[in-house]
């Protein structure tokens, strides 16, 4: 009896697993070569830089050929994309230079890249030197903003104002780390990120969208296709896996670390951000000397998106009054409830 029971046993964790090697076959996704890749995403401003080390950089040079110029950075999963909102509202005044990191958007990084804030921010120099970008104003988004500060603090003979939108880079307290999205918990596990490599990701897209934005009609089903479609050129997988499950070995920001900046900073955060907590952009702003900190009410992660014309204006002031040399005056936050341009 015993040795009827045990065989059925293995007989029904066979089968689970049959099916179970069936399923993940059914949901495995081959890579997207580049040039299909290409034919989709790349615009008419669209070119490449050859950086050493075997990075092929994709990047868009728009607006005023000898305008000052402002540099963007994406975050972690998006690409330079992200950025066209205020490439259609800046582009009359200024020259705006997007950049795709390695393992984003249609940049090429070389097999076994290894992957961090440190590489993203010498990708980005190599870049900048390559295109004898001297001085320049830079901007990041989430882990675009860790590279910028970090870029800022390394190269600030380059920088003539740094834009931190919704800047990741402060130390997550365990109460935040609870508040976390589950899909991203979910990713961010040491087990199970790394079987979700291959599979069809397009579920898992659309739900760290929707956690990005307050108004989740801005999700819309081009976005998911793009985000997940990019993810899935060759190498990128892998990058996108060591920064998942690297996130908590970074070099994070302190008080001390932060004094060194000190060129004009403005920060800019939704109050709603369910990915890095608003209270970090308070703390960049209590540790950077003659910071300002604008926070767009009911706004989510991506205030370049979610409130392009007010983000849009308040960058357009900021760089202004840099550029003129003026004192910089206080920008009142914006109360997207009351402001008839939200």
């Amino acid at each position: 009896m015993l040795r009827w029971i045990f065989g059925g046993l293995l007989a029904i964790i066979g089968l689970i697993t049959i099916v179970g090697a069936g399923a993940y076959f059914t949901l495995r996704r081959a890579d997207i070569p580049y040039e299909t890749l290409a034919a989709t995403y790349e615009s008419a401003s669209s070119r490449y830089a050859e950086l050493p080390g075997g990075i092929r950089m994709h990047y868009r040079d728009e607006g005023q050929p000898n305008g000052p110029p402002l540099l963007l950075i994406h975050g972690f999963s998006a690409s330079l994309h992200t950025w066209e909102p205020w490439v259609e509202r800046l582009s009359d005044d200024f020259r705006i230079i997007s950049v795709d990191l390695p393992g984003h958007g249609l940049t090429r990084a070389p097999a076994g890249y290894s992957a961090s804030i440190e590489a993203f921010r010498d990708a980005v120099h190599a870049f900048t030197v390559q295109q004898g970008l001297d001085h320049f104003a830079i901007a990041g988004s989430s882990m675009g903003g860790n590279t910028a500060w970090e870029y800022a603090l390394a190269y600030p003979e380059q920088v003539d104002a740094l834009i931190l939108v919704d800047a990741s880079g402060w130390q997550d307290t365990r109460e935040e780390a609870a508040e976390d999205p589950p899909v991203f918990k979910l990713l961010r596990n040491p087990v199970l990120s790394p079987l979700l490599r291959d599979l069809d990701n397009t579920r898992i897209v659309r739900q760290g969208l929707e956690a990005s934005f307050v108004d989740t009609n801005l999700v819309t089903d081009t976005m998911v296709q793009r985000y997940s479609e990019l993810s899935r050129a060759p190498g990128h997988r892998d990058i996108l896996l060591q920064m998942t499950l690297g996130y908590r070995a970074r070099n994070y920001a302190t008080a001390e670390r932060l004094a060194a900046l000190n060129m004009p900073v403005l920060i800019l955060t939704g109050d709603t951000d369910r990915l890095v907590p608003p209270a970090h952009a308070r703390q960049f702003n209590e540790a950077i000397q003659g910071s300002q900190l604008i926070t767009f009410q009911s706004t989510g992660h991506i205030p370049q998106e979610e409130r392009a014309d007010e983000s849009a204006v308040a960058v357009r002031e900021f760089l202004t009054q840099v550029i003129e040399g003026s004192p910089l005056a206080p920008l009142p936050e914006v109360n997207c409830e009351a402001d008839t341009r939200c």
